[in-house]
């Protein structure tokens, strides 16, 4: 039996090892040219093929995959004359696996259906190193038919698979996970800062909390940077962070949710990127909030 071509846009910290898995399990890939050239050039090395635009990647493939950014990115890449709905490809499956607006995600399911095309949202959790190995988590929005079709070629790069049901639960779980995630994020560096201000170590809160029912791990990767200044164990910026605590604002409104602990924990990324910090990673939070009590940052062990 032929397999399906797969396309894929976004091969970035987790498109790249995504794609990979996909082109080393036997699957036609073709991906998007990327202003990084240097994972469009191994995935190549690998077999792959590259498309110059969206709408020539449409034309090409059976199943597309985005890994973007964010909404804005995402409909970007659907909308435009050279953008996927232009290509006319009926048909075609679109895979959204980024951390998207769902209240766009359903708009642009509808759209994609008028067109003759499918659409699912996928969106990740885990790190680039899962990507890597395949081994990612994915949380999928689709009919039954769509999640059938794509069920395949997910199983590449994720080892656990949850289909939600109908488009758009897959972007609103991400966020409700996200949420956890980044409430983590807030309470533990407000605990460090309140911990250090009173006379105990990083060291001595970790003694008691990494052998602990309370440790998991976000707790091992967040504090990887504070204990040990390993800035690559939880690679996720702070304006990730912050765009989509803004989205989990947006559903909880379009909900009528109440959000008083979402809006704090929203703050604190959105206060960090406001002085220039958006490019740092979540665990770093915690020398933001420690600056805030007057607290050096964590690689000074004397303050």
């Amino acid at each position: 039996m032929t397999k399906p071509v797969i396309g894929f846009i976004g091969v970035g910290l987790m498109g790249h090892g995504m794609a990979k898995n996909i082109v080393e399990k036997g699957y036609p890939l073709i991906v998007m040219g990327h202003r990084n050239r240097k994972p469009v050039e191994n995935l190549i090395s690998l077999g792959a093929k590259e498309a110059a635009s969206a709408r020539e990647l449409a034309q090409a493939c059976d199943i597309l995959h985005i890994c973007v950014t964010g909404t804005p990115q995402v409909e970007a890449l659907v909308r435009g004359p050279e953008g996927i709905l232009a290509s006319g490809k009926a048909g075609l499956t679109v895979i959204d696996c980024s951390t998207s607006d769902p209240v766009s995600t359903l708009q642009l399911a509808q759209e994609f259906s008028q067109a003759g095309m499918h659409f699912a949202d996928a969106p990740l959790s885990r790190t680039p190193k899962e990507a890597e190995l395949g081994t990612l988590d994915t949380m999928v929005g689709a009919d039954e038919e769509t999640f059938a079709r794509i069920k395949p070629v997910l199983e590449c790069w994720a080892g656990v698979i949850n289909h939600l049901g109908e488009v758009g639960l897959g972007h609103k779980m991400k966020l409700i996970n996200n949420f956890i995630a980044m409430g983590y994020a807030s309470l533990y560096s407000e605990a460090l800062a309140i911990a250090r201000k009173s006379g105990l170590s990083p060291e001595q809160v970790n003694a008691v909390i990494a052998p602990s029912r309370m440790a998991n791990g976000f707790y091992e990767t967040f504090m990887k940077w504070t204990l040990e200044q390993d800035e690559n164990a939880h690679k996720f910026s702070i304006s990730n962070a912050h765009k989509d605590m803004r989205y989990l604002s947006s559903m909880a409104n379009a909900a009528g949710a109440l959000n008083p602990m979402q809006a704090v924990i929203k703050n604190n990324f959105a206060a960090m990127e406001a002085i220039g910090e958006g490019d740092r990673y979540v665990p770093m939070l915690a020398d933001f909030v420690a600056a805030q009590s007057g607290l050096t940052l964590s690689a000074d062990k004397n303050d």
